[in-house]
């Protein structure tokens, strides 16, 4: 059976979300790591570090979960080519982690943004957007901190190497201002790793996993992974 493990930090809002999904949804196993532990358990297919407000954002989103008991066993995972996916407050500590490039600031609104958007798949260079390139997916955002920020020459790399995956875009998939929630650079919604093993991303997949959720397009990135 697929064995799904997700990191449960204090302040994680969206671990059960996750749960929920990876059983019923994905018939797979899943297993909650809390923060404290220093292994993840029986090597997993997958390892999920969920949205939320981990540590009550202190100092910055992300910073000190980076630093928690369990995230060397999750670097460890991730760099022997375990697939990673970061949501949210996840992307966030993949990004404070080091495993991921860039920074999430304050949305330029700086306003709480809670809705749903739409998100083109830019590039299939992650494992979670095989078969996906083109498509448009509807999921919901719920974030003060997702405006996605890299220096000129990082971003000018993560374009050139197909690593920008998703990027906020209208219901035909243009790209337009009008369609960013938070004012990350160049509409970046999720990034990926030079081996498209790591992911993170702003939008909650697991919140538009089944139809009675209004969007099963966020189940499209797990089955892409899992089958």
């Amino acid at each position: 059976m697929t064995r799904i493990a997700v990191v449960v930090f204090p302040g994680s809002n969206c671990d059960h979300d996750m749960e929920h999904v990876a059983t019923e949804m994905l018939g797979a196993e899943a297993r909650m790591v809390w923060h404290k532990e220093i292994a993840l358990g029986p090597r997993p297919d997958l390892v999920v570090l969920p949205g939320g407000f981990s540590y009550g954002d202190y100092l910055r989103c992300g910073a000190m979960a980076a630093r928690s008991p369990i995230m060397p066993a999750v670097i460890e995972y991730a760099r022997a080519g375990g697939p990673l996916l970061g949501i949210c407050n996840g992307f966030q500590v993949l990004c404070e982690a080091g495993l991921l490039p860039g920074a999430l600031m304050r949305n330029s609104s700086l306003k709480f943004v809670c809705r749903d958007v739409r998100v083109k798949v830019e590039s299939e260079r992650s494992l979670f957007t095989r078969g996906l390139g083109g498509r448009v997916l509807r999921m919901p955002v719920a974030h003060g901190d997702g405006n996605y920020f890299a220096e000129t020459d990082e971003l000018s790399r993560l374009e050139g190497e197909g690593r920008v995956v998703l990027r906020y875009c209208e219901p035909d998939g243009a790209i337009t201002d009008a369609a960013n929630p938070n004012g990350a650079l160049a509409n970046i919604a999720g990034v990926c790793d030079e081996r498209g093993t790591i992911m993170g991303l702003m939008p909650h997949p697991e919140r538009a996993s089944e139809a009675i959720l209004g969007s099963e397009d966020g189940r499209r990135l797990f089955e892409a992974l899992l089958g």
